[in-house]
């Protein structure tokens, strides 16, 4: 049987550091940084897609059926949540940082931040996803 081994940094456990200890913050600060890569990401592809346009009309236009592929709007609906996530949250992180007493009700700033985003976001999601069944 193999036995794990707990490394230790000045009578701590290193791994410590890493345990879940937040609440709406921790999930909130998740969240933002991962909208932000995806958002990236989504630039990146985009990017290369306009990069295509050098190679002609048709090599353009060959790529274009997988923005009309069923899965291609599903994929719009987690971009939509990641601009939006990352957009509103952001909103609120530079409220909270030019009215700095604001950071005593962050829990409650969250919970209002998303109270305007799922409205948003299922509103947004319902007509990107309309058209696949019409």
């Amino acid at each position: 049987m193999a036995s794990t081994r707990t490394v230790y940094h000045r009578g701590r456990p290193i791994l410590e550091g890493l345990r879940y200890r937040g609440r709406e913050g921790m999930i909130v600060w998740i969240l933002h940084r991962a909208t932000g890569l995806g958002v990236l990401l989504f630039l990146l592809l985009h990017i290369f897609d306009i990069f295509l346009l050098g190679f002609g009309p048709e090599v353009f236009n060959h790529l274009l059926f997988l923005y009309s592929a069923w899965w291609a709007r599903a994929l719009e609906v987690f971009l939509l949540f990641g601009v939006l996530f990352h957009a509103v949250n952001g909103a609120r992180v530079i409220i909270q940082d030019f009215w700095p007493r604001l950071w005593r009700y962050e829990r409650e700033l969250i919970w209002l931040e998303l109270g305007l985003f799922v409205p948003v976001f299922l509103a947004g999601t319902y007509i990107f996803l309309k058209p696949l069944f019409d």
